[in-house]
């Protein structure tokens, strides 16, 4: 729940002093997770689409003062992160092509220079969360399963 309460009370916390000064830019992570149904992935997938849309209606809420919120959308990145949650044994985990760190970075800042609410980066997870808006969500978390099942034979 990290994720959730983590991010609601810095941002509630750095966001009122913002507005009070009616100035600031928040950037926020969170993923093109939260367009998917993620089988074996589900709590961080739930959190991630909450993440989502609070920054969007944290933007919208925030339309009117001089506070840009922009939510952050990348896919799987070349961190730590899949050692730490032990997704090694994954499909996802596995793949050398993760998007590189520092250009999600830049996105994510360039997007909030911008006055963006959100940025998907990478072309690839640009059309994953487009299909993913489009297609059922039995069909997406199918393909999720494939991608974040683990390994049974280890």
């Amino acid at each position: 729940m990290t994720n959730i309460v983590g991010t609601c009370q810095l941002v509630h916390g750095v966001g009122r002093l913002m507005r009070a000064k009616n100035r600031g830019r928040i950037l926020v992570t969170g993923s093109i997770a939260g367009h998917i149904p993620g089988a074996f992935q589900l709590v961080y997938n739930s959190t991630k689409a909450f993440i989502d849309d609070f920054c969007v209606g944290l933007a919208n809420e925030l339309k009117d003062t001089g506070v840009i919120v922009t939510c952050l959308q990348p896919g799987p990145t070349d961190t730590a992160f899949f050692e730490r949650a032990g997704l090694m044994d994954t499909q996802v985990g596995q793949d050398d092509s993760k998007a590189d760190p520092a250009k999600v970075a830049r996105d994510g800042y360039t997007a909030l220079l911008k006055g963006e609410n959100q940025i998907v980066s990478g072309f690839m997870n640009k059309i994953q969360a487009a299909f993913a808006d489009i297609l059922p969500d039995a069909v997406m978390a199918q393909m999720h399963r494939r991608m974040a099942q683990p390994d049974e034979r280890k």
